[in-house]
């Protein structure tokens, strides 16, 4: 604790004497000094006692001592000493009228303590109050470091932190999601700071800003090197921090920010590991890719998995997407397989785990907040989405994440899963401008013939067609003898030059037929 009047008044060298505010004296002193001034207010920090004789001062005039004491009250002076028998023998009761009536703590000092003794008394505190917080604030950061170094992860470390401030911490990362909070309780309260933590994250960091509602005072720091955030720590206290717990702080953020370092490249080695495994598994060699996983992506293989593949038109696009997926699948506890591929990211998440809801998630709120235009493909994240698969399977859920993909950036789309290719109809993915031509263009002869009113054989073609070649029932499904729709498919074959007996041909007029577009009427 720094020096207070209550200190001072209880030096036993001092012999100091509380003439007024006897309530008052917890009021720390930050120095003590002299001046015999009329107006030493000027010259005045605040959080001073102030060491007078009055030689310049009328001390026994009640107005003059009123005007007086209220302008160092003003000032932020927390207390005054008045030295007897010096000018005065005592202390003149319109001082002492004064200083009750503005609520100033008045010491009598006596004449054979020299203000020299008072002023030293005051620094010496001073200066034992800093090396107990420095000395405190050593200790917290031989504390911090050993919980940093356990290898427990950060929640140890935000539990000595929050000992230490008489508090509360949080760890954020790199999204502004709540990764871990000390004590349990406070997790709720560090969470809504998640938009304050967003706008700290877009200044460079280092950087901090103090925010606080009626509970607590709370300081967010970000963590990180050079202009890239990492994360960011909140402390909540019931105060302003003092020296001491400045340190703890500070100790803090340096710790967590080498340990989200660390982090970083030990999320580089595992993510080379990650690509070895798959390289492994798109290959077909399972057993091989689960003796380079081992433990770390192990369990992921034991289990049915789904494969995704991200596509952007900048690698930095798909950053949020994969961050929202790691999020999602740290605290979930699953293993997440990711490997960066240029403006691809290729992803092995746990099926129906929390990775794979959150690029739902994503994907839904992109689409929602911003329709995708299918003329511009690379404006957003694409993602294309595998069944569920083995490990024995991944060359063909590749494949499966690769066609979804194409789909979704021919339909505009955030996200397809292959299931949706599996149980739907083929005729939407033939639904782009090069099919639309070719089958404008195999039926155009068929639609000229009709125009010009020479019989309807388009009509009687899809007929046939949709009765599987059965003469009877396409000829009374168009209300025409069986002998009239023989000619007409004749008429087809020859305007055509192709055979309706070659199975491919039948299949690519039954095909062009659904998405040709007819041509109008002029």
């Amino acid at each position: 604790m720094p020096p207070t009047l209550a200190s001072l008044v209880q030096h036993s060298a001092l012999k100091l004497t509380v003439r007024a505010g006897a309530d008052r004296l917890d009021a720390p002193v930050r120095w003590a000094h002299a001046s015999e001034l009329a107006d030493p207010v000027p010259y005045m920090e605040g959080g001073e006692l102030l060491l007078v004789t009055a030689t310049n001062l009328d001390a026994e005039n009640p107005d003059v001592m009123r005007r007086y004491v209220r302008r160092l009250a003003g000032a932020g002076v927390v207390g005054l000493g008045f030295a007897v028998g010096v000018t005065y023998d005592d202390v003149p009761q319109a001082l002492v009228h004064a200083a009750e009536e503005a609520g100033l703590p008045l010491l009598e000092v006596p004449r054979r303590t020299p203000f020299l003794a008072i002023a030293k008394a005051v620094s010496s505190e001073i200066a034992a109050d800093q090396y107990r917080a420095v000395t405190a604030g050593f200790e917290a950061q031989r504390e911090l470091t050993r919980a940093a170094l356990a290898g427990d992860g950060p929640a140890e470390l935000l539990i000595r932190l929050a000992a230490h401030v008489d508090g509360w911490a949080a760890l954020y990362d790199a999204s502004g999601a709540v990764v871990a909070a000390a004590p349990d309780w406070a997790a709720r309260r560090a969470a809504r700071l998640t938009p304050d933590v967003e706008r700290l994250r877009e200044r460079p960091a280092p950087a901090s800003v103090v925010v606080g509602d009626t509970d607590d005072r709370v300081e967010l720091q970000s963590l990180g090197t050079g202009r890239r955030v990492r994360g960011a720590l909140a402390v909540g206290t019931g105060a302003a921090l003092g020296t001491a717990e400045r340190y703890a702080v500070h100790s803090a953020v340096a710790l967590l920010t080498l340990t989200t370092a660390r982090s970083r490249s030990l999320q580089g080695a595992e993510q080379r590991l990650g690509a070895a495994v798959l390289r492994m598994l798109l290959a077909g060699q399972p057993d091989h890719a689960r003796g380079v996983a081992g433990d770390l992506y192990g369990g992921l293989l034991d289990a049915p998995f789904r494969l995704l593949i991200a596509e952007a038109a900048e690698p930095s696009t798909t950053a949020p997407l994969s961050e929202a997926m790691e999020t999602a699948a740290a605290r979930s506890g699953e293993t997440l397989l990711m490997v960066p591929e240029g403006e691809r990211l290729v992803v092995l998440a746990a099926d129906g785990g929390a990775a794979v809801a959150a690029c739902a998630a994503y994907a839904e709120a992109q689409e929602a907040a911003a329709p995708r235009d299918p003329a511009a493909p690379d404006a957003e994240v694409v993602v294309g989405l595998s069944a569920p698969a083995g490990p024995i399977a991944v060359s063909a859920a590749y494949k499966q994440a690769e066609q979804s993909l194409s789909v979704a950036r021919r339909r505009g789309r955030a996200l397809v899963e292959h299931e949706e290719l599996a149980a739907g109809s083929v005729l939407p993915l033939l639904a782009d401008d090069a099919v639309r031509a070719f089958a404008d263009g195999m039926l155009r002869a068929l639609y000229e013939h009709d125009a010009k009113g020479r019989g309807d054989l388009v009509a009687s073609l899809r007929a046939w067609l949709a009765h599987h070649g059965q003469w009877d029932a396409a000829a009374a499904d168009l209300g025409v003898h069986r002998h009239t729709l023989r000619y007409r498919m004749r008429r087809v074959e020859e305007i055509l030059g192709r055979s309706l007996d070659d199975a491919d041909v039948r299949m690519e007029l039954w095909l062009a037929l659904k998405v040709a577009s007819p041509p109008t009427a002029s």
